[in-house]
C-alpha cells in the first residue's frame, strides 16, 4: 500500500516519487526508530539493526583489552566472520567509554569507486563515542575470516577516510599493515578507529623475491646465451655427418638465444625506452616464446618419427624452419595489428615499499589476458603434454637396450630429451600451495639455464659414445634408437 491506497497501476500513476540517498548506518538506525533492541551477551551490549548488528563494550577502568565477533551464535560456522581484538591501549586515562563495533554485510555502499578491485561484503565499523581515536600504541587487530581468495589477487586491509566528505567512499592503505594468514583468512592491524574491509584487487598477484629471482634470471640468460653459441658451433661442425637432427638443435638454440637476449634486457628498455619501443619489444619477447616453443615441439615430433617411422625420412629442413621461425609470427603479428596487447608491464613485489619492476610484455587488460590463454598457455599445455608422453614412449624404447643399464647413461638420455621437450615449463602450473616458493626458484632455474643444460647434455653424451666406442646413445639420444630398431628389425 501507499498510505492507505493500495497498490496498482492507477496508484503508480497518481504519487510522485522522490529519490535520495544516504549512508548505511543511518539507513539502519532510521529503520529501527523506536524499534532498537538491546541485549547482553558476555558483558556486550549488542543492538540488533536490519542490516548491521553493534556491539557497545563499556571500558572500565579495569579494562584489559577485550575481543568482539560478528557471530555470536554458538555452534555456527567461523567461515565469513570478522573478530575485532580491542588493546588496552584504546582506553583514555581517567574515563569511562564505549567502543561501538558495527558489523555491515553484502552492502553494494561501500563498492563505489574501485575499477580494479572489489571490497569484500564483510566490513566493520569502530568507534568511541564521537571520538577521533588515532596513533595507538597498540593498533586494533581485525581478523576476517572470508571466501577462499585466489593466490592471483592480492588484498589489501583498508580503511574509509571520512574526514574530507563522509558521504564519498575514499578507501586508503594508510595506518593499517595487512597480515595473509591463508586463503580464506586476513589479519589487519590499524592503529586508527573508522570503518574498515579487505580490498581485493584484481591484478596480477605479486612476485615474491622478486629481487633473487631477478638475479638468478639474469645469471641464467647470460650463461644460457653464452652455451647456445658454443653449441651452435658444435653443431655446425657436425653437419657433415648428416645427422637429421642436427638442423632441428640449431633451430632450438637460435630461438633460445633471442628469447635469453630478449629477456635480459626487457628490463632495462621499459625503463629508458618510450612506450612505443617497448610494444616492440614484448612483440618480440612473444615471438621468441612461441618460437622456442615450436621448436620444442618439433623436438618432441622428430623424436617420434625417428622412433616408431623407421623406414620412412623425416620431412625436410626448410619444413621445420617454417614452423619454428614463421608460424610463432603469425599471432604475433595479428596481435600487434590489433594494438593494445604489448607494452610496460609492472610486475609487483610482495613487499609494497620496494619499487615495482618493469618489463617489455603483454599489458594487463582484458585482451592482453585473452591473448596470453590462447597463445601461451595454451601452446604450454600442448607441449608438456606431448613431451611427457614422448618421455613415456621413448622410455620404453630404450630401456631394454643394453646401454640403459648404465645408470647415467640412462639418466642423462630421459633428463636431456626432457630439456628437448620444454617438459620444465610444466612447473608453471604447479605454482601454488605451500611450495609456491619452491616451484617458483626451481621454475627460475631450469628454464633460465636451460641453454646451458642443454651444452651440458649435448657434450656429455657426446664424450660417453666416444669412450663406449660409439655405441652409447649418441649425441642425440634418438638416432641411436632408430639405428638399434632397424638393427632388429633386420635381425628378425
Amino acid at each position: 500500500m501507499v498510505k492507505t491506497d493500495m497498490l496498482s497501476h492507477d496508484i503508480r500513476t497518481g504519487y510522485i516519487f522522490n529519490a535520495g540517498s544516504t549512508d548505511c548506518k543511518t539507513l539502519c538506525d532510521q529503520a529501527n526508530q523506536g524499534s532498537t533492541q538491546v541485549k547482553t551477551f558476555q558483558d556486550v551490549g549488542i543492538v540488533e539493526h536490519t542490516c548491521a548488528r553493534s556491539f557497545e563494550v563499556e571500558m572500565r577502568e579495569d579494562f584489559k583489552g577485550f575481543n568482539v565477533t560478528s557471530n555470536v551464535t554458538h555452534g555456527v560456522s567461523a567461515e565469513s566472520t570478522i573478530t575485532v581484538q580491542i588493546p588496552s591501549a584504546l582506553k583514555r586515562p581517567e574515563k569511562t567509554s564505549k567502543v561501538v563495533c558495527t558489523f555491515f554485510k553484502n552492502d553494494s555502499l561501500f563498492q563505489e569507486g574501485h575499477k580494479k578491485g572489489r571490497i569484500l561484503d564483510d566490513v566493520v565499523e569502530i568507534t568511541v563515542e564521537n571520538e577521533v581515536i588515532s596513533d595507538l600504541s597498540d593498533p586494533i587487530k581485525i581478523v576476517f575470516h572470508h571466501d577462499v581468495i585466489p593466490k592471483t589477487h592480492l588484498r589489501k586491509c583498508v580503511s574509509w577516510d571520512t574526514r574530507k566528505d563522509p558521504s564519498q567512499v575514499n578507501w586508503l592503505v594508510d595506518g593499517c599493515e595487512t597480515h595473509q594468514q591463508g586463503a580464506d583468512h586476513t589479519e589487519c592491524h590499524c592503529n586508527h578507529l573508522t570503518y574498515f574491509s579487505i580490498l581485493v584487487q584484481l591484478e596480477p598477484r605479486p612476485v615474491c623475491h622478486l629481487v633473487a629471482l631477478t638475479a638468478i634470471t639474469s645469471l641464467g640468460c647470460a650463461v644460457s646465451v653464452i652455451s647456445c653459441v658454443v653449441l651452435i658451433i658444435c653443431l655446425c661442425r657436425k653437419r657433415r655427418s648428416k645427422e637429421q637432427s642436427i638442423p632441428i638443435h640449431l633451430g632450438l638454440a637460435v630461438s633460445l638465444i633471442l628469447l635469453n637476449v630478449l629477456f635480459f634486457f626487457t628490463g632495462v628498455l621499459a625503463n629508458v625506452g618510450e612506450e612505443s619501443v617497448c610494444s616492440w619489444v614484448g612483440a618480440g619477447l612473444h615471438y621468441a616464446l612461441l618460437s622456442s616453443f615450436a621448436w620444442m615441439g618439433i623436438e618432441v615430433f622428430h623424436t617420434f618419427w625417428l622412433v616408431y617411422v623407421v623406414f620412412s625420412p623425416s620431412p625436410k629442413a626448410y619444413v621445420w624452419n617454417l614452423v619454428g621461425f614463421v608460424l610463432p609470427a603469425v599471432p604475433v603479428i595479428i596481435l600487434a595489428a590489433v594494438g593494445d596487447i604489448y607494452g610496460v608491464r609492472k610486475v609487483r613485489p610482495c613487499d609494497e615499499k620496494s619499487t615495482p619492476h618493469q618489463m617489455c610484455w603483454m599489458k594487463v587488460n582484458p585482451k592482453a589476458l585473452l591473448a596470453h590463454y590462447f597463445t601461451n598457455m595454451t601452446t604450454l599445455v600442448v607441449l608438456v603434454c606431448s613431451g611427457i608422453v614422448m618421455l613415456f614412449l621413448v622410455y620404453r624404447q630404450i630401456r631394454t637396450r643394453d646401454e640403459w643399464r648404465q645408470n647415467r647413461v640412462a639418466f642423462l638420455s630421459i633428463w636431456g630429451l626432457s630439456c628437448l621437450f620444454g617438459t620444465a615449463w610444466g612447473l608453471t602450473f604447479l605454482d601454488f600451495g605451500p611450495l609456491s616458493d619452491f616451484i617458483t626458484f626451481l621454475f627460475c632455474i631450469l628454464n633460465s639455464f636451460q641453454g646451458f643444460l642443454l651444452m651440458l647434455r649435448f657434450f656429455m653424451l657426446d664424450w660417453m659414445r666416444k669412450q663406449a666406442g660409439g655405441s652409447a646413445l649418441g649425441s642425440t639420444s634418438t638416432g641411436s634408437t632408430r639405428q638399434h630398431m632397424l638393427q632388429a628389425q633386420e635381425k628378425s
